[in-house]
């Protein structure tokens, strides 16, 4: 049996959630950031909620990749094949084809009861009765080559779904979350004789980000080669998903081939009709599910005792006691040594231009100031990976490396996985979040900080606005035109962050400690049940799995 656990009546519809990456436990290094994230929080509550749901993903061989240090503190990247005894060897392969070779790809299961989990089949090609060449689809995470990119995608998807056959675990819906898995509509097109609706009653869909890069185009004839539209064909695919031109793009097909699509906050949803508007049905517009974190995993126990006594100097102590032991981590990794009782800044998250790490210190000498002076202290830390081909973002990585030399209360720490990250949302006062507007579909580490008493400072984008209740339960930056040239939104921006810190945070932390217990409080209460994944999970059954195909 798959599940430890008698599936509850009312989220017995049997769902496939296929996804890339998969955030479970810091000892399956199987995610890159925030869609794993988000993916490890919905298995988590699926086994809360004893719902009626498996996970899809890939056991890659060498995660995405370790991030170290070298002699001078720059980043370096290193590639560790990665061994897991917790995993079981379904002993299913299913045979696929790509670039019109045979490969087998691989099932093995990680069971509900190892981190309380829905259970997830990993796909893996690395296998001995595979060459070398197609071992290496499953090697890493994202891989920077466009076919094997592809080949991944055909893994996940007609792999995916072929595994799940042999299995005995045929779904009623298919759920992608965002657009790797589409080789799976195709597969399903082929195998229900080609109707259309057929496919779309099974299949739902989670668009995650307006970016460019998280909305992949290959060229068609490239697609058809490798095998990505199953047996249909490079002229059925397009005809089906209304692309007829020689770039194919995963969001569109994705839109063409599901019943029903969420976007990842009310915001995004916004953005995602309006951009994606030419190519979605009237019957079947985006709809807002708004991402969440799971709890049970992420909050403190000790810190939520605490709130939920009504103790306010047990809540003080308890952020003390995380503070310290965030800051032994900088000791280690810097050999500086912070201060528990001064204010702590964080930003950590996926390392990317629009995402701008460094816009705290946009204007040098108002930074350089704040985090030298002696009255009030402030103290930030930075972590986050970069892509491993990414040279932009890598630099900017950098760049944070060498300023944070020159200031004794700067820190930027390698390894952001699941433990740092829990630790530098437990441990911290203030989680900074400042994306330019618009481009931030959701960015769910608030949700994880606030839940552990580290108060939002966001621009208004992604989920905050949801949230955020300015001064009572978090810090809400004013909007910027989004039409404006970036150097002037970084500028304007930049001034209202560092107007906020000085003119209302600090004061606010060092002058009013009762008062900041109080937004703490707030902060908590206001996250949960709301931004629990628990909600989330029970939304999707209700707006995407069990709604009827429109007509």
């Amino acid at each position: 049996m798959l599940f430890p656990y008698a599936v509850d009546e009312k989220y017995k519809t049997k769902v496939a959630y296929f996804s890339m990456e998969f955030a479970i436990h810091q000892a399956l290094k199987i995610y890159s950031g925030g869609l794993g994230f988000l993916a490890g929080s919905h298995m988590r509550s699926v086994y809360d909620l004893k719902q009626n749901v498996v996970g899809v993903g890939i056991l890659w061989s060498y995660g995405y990749y370790d991030q170290q240090r070298r002699e001078d503190r720059s980043m370096e990247v290193h590639f560790r094949r990665k061994h897991y005894s917790f995993l079981e060897d379904t002993g299913i392969v299913a045979q696929i084809t790509i670039n019109k070779a045979p490969i087998l790809v691989k099932a093995y299961l990680l069971k509900a009861e190892v981190f309380n989990s829905a259970p997830i089949f990993l796909l893996t090609t690395d296998i001995p009765e595979n060459d070398f060449l197609t071992r290496t689809i499953t090697h890493k995470l994202y891989d920077a080559g466009e076919e094997t990119r592809i080949a991944q995608e055909i893994v996940l998807g007609v792999g995916g779904a072929k595994i799940l056959e042999a299995a005995g675990e045929i779904p009623h819906i298919y759920h992608m979350n965002e657009g790797h898995a589409l080789p799976m509509t195709f597969y399903l097109y082929e195998k229900f004789n080609r109707d259309i609706n057929e496919v779309k009653k099974r299949v739902v869909f989670t668009t995650h980000t307006p970016e460019k890069a998280g909305n992949e185009e290959h060229d068609a004839d490239l697609l058809d080669r490798m095998g990505f539209f199953y047996e249909v064909g490079k002229e059925e695919a397009q005809r089906i998903t209304d692309q007829p031109k020689k770039r194919f793009s995963l969001t569109v097909g994705a839109l063409h081939m599901a019943k029903m699509t969420n976007a990842v906050s009310k915001i995004h949803a916004d953005v995602s009709n309006d951009m994606w508007k030419e190519y979605i049905r009237e019957d079947s517009p985006i709809i807002p599910i708004t991402n969440a974190q799971n709890r049970r995993f992420w909050a403190d126990k000790v810190l939520i005792r605490s709130y939920e006594e009504g103790e306010d100097y047990q809540i003080v102590a308890r952020k003390k006691h995380l503070k310290r032991l965030l800051f032994d981590e900088v000791a280690d990794q810097t050999g500086k040594l912070f201060d528990p009782n001064a204010l702590t800044i964080v930003w950590a998250r996926r390392f990317v231009e629009y995402k701008r790490a460094r816009l705290i210190a946009h204007n040098i000498e108002r930074f350089r100031y704040l985090v030298t002076r002696e009255e009030k202290p402030v103290q930030i830390i930075w972590a986050g990976k970069p892509h491993p081909n990414d040279g932009n973002s890598i630099n900017l990585f950098n760049e944070i490396v060498y300023l944070t030399k020159e200031f004794k209360r700067c820190a930027i720490l390698v390894g952001y996985e699941l433990n740092l990250s829990r630790r530098l949302k437990q441990g911290s006062d203030i989680w900074l979040n400042t994306p330019r507007i618009t481009r931030e579909a959701s960015g769910t580490s608030g949700m994880t900080a606030s839940m552990n008493g580290s108060l939002h400072l966001s621009i208004p984008d992604g989920w905050h606005p949801e949230f955020s209740i300015h001064r009572r339960n978090s810090f809400a930056l004013p909007p910027v035109d989004p039409k404006l040239p970036v150097e002037e939104q970084d500028y304007i921006d930049n001034k209202n962050l560092m107007d906020m810190i000085e003119d209302e945070i600090i004061p606010l932390y060092y002058d009013h400690p009762d008062e900041w217990t109080r937004m703490i409080r707030t902060c908590i209460g206001d996250i949960i049940p709301a931004f629990d994944s628990g909600r989330m999970a029970n939304e999707y059954y209700n707006k995407l799995y069990d709604r009827e195909l429109a007509t």
